[in-house]
């Protein structure tokens, strides 16, 4: 600083710095440090510009002096470090010798790691236990191979399953990444889609603070930690949220960001620091930053580095040289890091061998020991540690610091000997050239203490222990409002939902397990009645006087409040309701979540966290309200939903539906829990719902079978006219009503109307019968339930939604009767919700038209009456296609 600003009084300079250094002598670093922040504080109130800097010098952040010392016996933590490593390799590349199939895999990732996971598993990770819910790790998914490794050498994983890495389909293999679907006793998390990890983690530790304010106890002292790569950072899901885990917080939160400088084609900043920036970035969140940059031989030479020149020399390298340093030797870390005669006088007693010894912080378990103990103690704050590693430590010329290192899944015989031999892996030649896994006899000295300290810990992980508990929920009578005639009082399907909403939280069986969710939308769906009911949780409670206190409905927050809400953060209450979604089996705790937003901005935004839900078996409900084309009608194209459902369709246990009326919304609900939360099933439900009010008929009688099915017949046309079914959904299903009314009064065509709640269970019951009529040739073949409605019945089927055609074309194949589907394909866009559904060609004149012309083209009516009825709904045959504008 002094060089930097031309020092006008040298002198004054050197008596603060030598009082500086009399308080670091004397009194320790705590109290220097206390002191200067205080000057800095003081300085500010008096008007003096001091910047905030967020950044601390590139060395580690607890000095050798006030490291905890690491426990335990360090040469078998060693040796079980040295077995893992091998066996993680050998596991990759087994799986890819010719003939295997290449099926891929990583190497190097884990290699950089190791040390990582093995302080954690030996020294700080609970599993549940009598007195601990147990810690929650998100490991990072391209280290699956270490983590399969450590679960061989302790009996939980076999050698038959290791040689079936990424071999699944005929059962008994392992999980490519992290996949509780397919490994559901194993993996908790999956986080090989990088940055949902990083955002998942931290709503889960918030959902933690949440379900210990609201009375579901949390034994010990729970973290929940998360692995991350450097390169992973940026990703927008990464940091999007770690402001609201230094605000909030967290300290039951730990980050740790394997830096090992590369990510999947080079340097992640080659130009500059990645660990610089990533602590500018969390330092300045509120976030604890611990940085684990050197390993302990630096230490000598930091001590010696009298004048700062070896600090300087480790600020000023940037990332990309320091990867070139570690794909070297000594002698070129020699020559080209310590470049300066005084940097080389440094390490003038040492040899090129002693220089390439020394590590990284990340790779020296002593240090990471340091720095975890650390961040569990840290109080207050979320901790994030930066660990400095060498992509693929210990693979010499096959990876280590190479460009290529993450795609590397196959190893010449030559590399497998020096990686047994850098590991001291005693495997002969041969075994060692056919990648034999090694484990010690059972009862080796280090297995015993790998298994003492697990014990200790409170047994092994990962591992995923779901919660059996059966919660009894209301019977379908419960809801009996919603099951019967609203008469004239009109009402949206939203406001159909609040009501049952309301319903639940009062029952006494689960009201308090049910979990509220919504980003910034409580008043658009008038939940604002719940803020007084329920209140809104927040840790701290309401540190204010909301300006609407007065009022009945106020602004509640709450320390045990049952409402979560996330501000306008889809993502994040994605993430709240995901952590509630898998409580059962995280938390020993069964949770009923119920997360309403902005259809268009909750599939088409956050699905690639709604397909990890389905990985993750989540159970709850998501309910995507203001849905369909044509019902959000003044707020245009970024608004209008006409696709959410077909985002659904993807998710294989994802069971969605698009009901119209308030008494197949309470079937729908009811069902749901009865199958997540009474049967267990591991699936969850996506409904959409409406703005528009209208009034709501009274369940037809025998309606519920079907409801849950998808199909059922509202309304029996006339016997012996000319006829035509109709068909649709949501709120375009009142248009197909109304223009049932308009066949039968204009061209006396009769219909029958159907229901059609959910096009996407009725393709999936379809595919199952087609499969199994495929597969069973000579079995008795399978009708799906669709042909089995539609059965008999006369005239064409004519299909409208609110969502592009392909929503209701899914079950063309299915369809027995000439089939006609009409959609809003296309962008949206503003006007009155007439307007839209005639510019989408969804009204009920578009409707009508569209039975005609199928009528017509089966021959029962001349063409002219389609043209006649074209005439009558003043439609302008000869505008362009709503898709094309």
């Amino acid at each position: 600083m002094a060089e930097q600003h031309h020092d006008l009084d040298p002198q004054e300079t050197r008596e603060w710095l030598e009082a500086l250094d009399g308080v670091l002598a004397n009194e320790g670093a705590e109290r220097a440090h206390f002191l200067v922040e205080q000057l800095v504080d003081h300085a500010r109130q008096d008007g003096v510009n001091i910047p905030y800097t967020a950044t601390t010098a590139y060395i580690n952040t607890v000095p050798a002096h006030l490291e905890a010392k690491s426990p335990g016996n360090h040469a078998f933590e060693e040796r079980i470090r040295s077995y893992t490593r091998w066996n993680a390799a050998a596991m990759v590349v087994k799986a890819n010798k010719p003939g295997k199939g290449d099926p891929g895999g990583h190497i190097t990732s884990f290699a950089s790691a190791a040390t990582l996971y093995d302080v954690g598993w030996n020294h700080f990770w609970h599993a549940p236990s009598d007195n601990h819910g147990g810690d929650l790790v998100y490991f990072q998914g391209h280290c699956a191979p270490g983590m399969y490794s450590r679960a061989f050498l302790e009996g939980r994983i076999t050698e038959d399953q290791l040689d079936k890495f990424r071999k699944e389909v005929d059962g008994g293999g392992l999980s490519s990444y992290p996949h509780p679907w397919l490994m559901p006793n194993f993996w908790q998390f999956p986080t090989v889609s990088m940055g949902l990890g990083p955002i998942m983690a931290i709503y889960q530790a918030r959902f933690m603070k949440y379900l210990g304010d609201r009375g579901f106890e949390q034994k010990g002292d729970r973290k929940v930690w998360c692995f991350c790569g450097d390169g992973e950072m940026d990703e927008p899901e990464s940091l999007g949220a770690i402001s609201l885990a230094g605000r909030e917080n967290l300290d039951n939160l730990i980050f740790v960001i394997n830096c090992n400088l590369q990510r999947l084609d080079g340097p992640v900043r080659g130009n500059s620091k990645i660990i610089q920036e990533l602590e500018g970035d969390f330092r300045g969140s509120g976030w604890n930053v611990i940085k684990v940059v050197w390993g302990s031989g630096w230490d000598a030479l930091l001590a010696k580095d009298e004048k700062g020149l070896l600090q300087r020399r480790m600020m000023e390298v940037v990332d990309g040289e320091y990867q070139t340093y570690k794909s070297k030797d000594g002698a070129y870390v020699r020559e080209h890091f310590f470049n300066s005669p005084e940097l080389k006088a440094l390490v003038s007693n040492m040899s090129d061998d002693d220089i390439w010894r020394l590590t990284r912080g990340g790779n020296d378990p002593h240090k990471v020991y340091a720095g975890y103990k650390a961040a569990v103690e840290h109080k207050g704050q979320p901790t994030l540690l930066l660990v400095k590693t060498v992509k693929g430590y210990g693979m010499g010329a096959a990876g280590e610091s190479q460009n290529v290192a993450h795609q590397t899944k196959k190893l010449s015989e030559d590399d497998l000997l020096h990686l047994r031999d850098r590991f001291k892996i005693p495997l002969t030649d041969e075994e060692a050239k056919a990648c034999k896994f090694y484990a010690p006899p059972a009862d080796a000295p280090e297995l015993k203490y790998m298994h003492e300290r697990r014990a200790a810990l409170g047994g092994y992980l990962p591992a995923r222990k779901p919660v059996d508990e059966p919660l009894q929920v209301p019977g379908l009578d419960a809801f009996k409002a919603l099951l019967d005639s609203s008469g004239e009082r009109e009402s949206s399907t939203t406001m159909a939902f609040v009501r049952l909403l309301g319903t639940l939280v009062k029952d006494k069986n689960i009201g308090k397990r049910v979990v509220p969710i919504v980003p910034d939308e409580s008043r658009t769906f008038g939940m604002e009645g719940m803020f007084r009911q329920l209140g809104i949780w927040s840790h701290v409670g309401q540190l204010y006087a909301p300006e609407d206190a007065d009022q009945l409905m106020f602004y509640k927050e709450s320390t045990t409040g049952q409402i979560l809400q996330e501000g306008i953060n889809e993502a994040g209450a994605m993430s709240d309701w995901i952590a509630a979604a898998t409580a059962y089996a995280n938390h020993g705790v069964t949770m009923i979540p119920f997360y309403i937003y902005y259809s268009m901005f909750g599939f088409q935004r956050i699905g690639d966290l709604a397909w990890a839900a389905g990985d993750l078996r989540a159970r709850g409900f998501l309910l995507g309200g203001t849905a369909g084309r044509t019902t959000l009608n003044g707020e245009g194209l970024q608004h209008q939903d006409g696709h959410t459902q077909l985002f659904a369709e993807y998710i294989p246990n994802c069971v969605s539906y698009d009901p119209t009326f308030a008494y197949e919304l309470a079937v729908i609900v009811q069902d749901g829990m009865k199958r997540m939360y009474q049967d267990q099933e591991n699936i969850y439900y996506y409904l959409t719902l409406m703005n528009e009010n209208y009034a709501h008929p009274a369940m037809p009688e025998g309606a519920e079978a079907g409801i849950l099915k998808g199909l059922y017949k509202f309304r029996q046309g006339d016997a012996g006219k000319l006829k035509v079914q109709l068909m649709g959904s949501g709120t375009i299903f009142r248009e197909v009503i109304a223009a049932a009314d308009l066949l039968k009064a204009d061209f006396g065509v009769d219909a029958d109307i159907w229901s059609a709640t959910s096009f996407n269970e009725l393709r999936r019951d379809g595919v199952n019968a087609s499969r199994y009529n495929l597969l069973h040739p000579t079995a008795e073949q399978h009708v799906p339930y669709v042909t089995q409605c539609l059965k008999g019945a006369e005239g064409p089927v004519i299909a409208a939604t609110d969502y592009k055609r392909t929503f209701a074309d899914q079950i063309r194949e299915y369809v027995p009767n000439r089939y006609v589907v009409l959609g809003t394909d296309g962008y949206g866009r503003s006007d009155s919700r007439d307007a839209l559904r005639s510019f989408f060609e969804v009204d009920r004149f578009h409707v009508a038209v569209a039975a005609l012309k199928a009528l017509a083209d089966d021959g029962k009516i001349g063409f002219d009456k389609v043209a006649e009825a074209i005439a009558k709904y003043g439609i302008n045959a000869d505008r362009p296609a709503p898709w094309t504008v």
